[in-house]
């Protein structure tokens, strides 16, 4: 596939990922497609944090009824919760990031707390990205206009062209 960016200055790809095959098949077509444009600078992968709640919902069992009772998380479990998703949030970087190195791509990696498609358009705006890549949920439209749909949001709020890579 041809170069995607014209001139010789350094152009910056960004790939967000998540835990999902949808964002594992946009960094693989990336990697397979996109090549010639992304070995002339690293390529970023960006995972974003989920933040944490200081109030969390049970469900407790009472006879045949369900009740559900919010609780206010003690500072323990919530340093508990935070330093887990750390731990899962660099062991997915990690993980694309040996993808990459298979595929002979150099990449670095980023991260940030916060809600997916806020984060994702603050990194891209903050670290000068050129191209963003996402992967597609493939929600239908009653589940995107309900749940959201970060692909949507960072298409129309990302301050750089958005590829959303969609599995066949």
């Amino acid at each position: 596939m041809a170069e995607i960016f014209g001139g010789g200055a350094e152009r910056k790809v960004m790939v967000a990922i998540d835990e999902s095959d949808y964002s594992h098949y946009a960094l693989m077509w990336v990697l397979e497609n996109l090549k010639e444009s992304i070995t002339k600078s690293p390529l970023v992968i960006f995972m974003a944090q989920p933040p944490t709640k200081s109030c969390y919902t049970f469900a407790a069992s009472l006879g045949s009824a369900r009740m559900y009772c919010p609780v206010s998380a003690t500072p323990e479990f919530v340093n508990s919760v935070k330093e887990n998703n750390k731990k899962l949030t660099s062991a997915f970087l990690e993980k694309a990031k040996e993808i990459c190195a298979s595929h002979g791509v150099n990449a670095e990696t980023l991260t940030e707390v916060g809600d997916p498609s806020t984060a994702i358009c603050n990194a891209v705006q903050k670290f000068n990205i050129n191209l963003l890549v996402l992967g597609e949920r493939g929600l239908g439209k009653l589940k995107r206009a309900l749940l959201g749909s970060v692909s949507s949001y960072c298409v129309q709020n990302a301050k750089c062209p958005v590829l959303v890579v969609k599995k066949p």
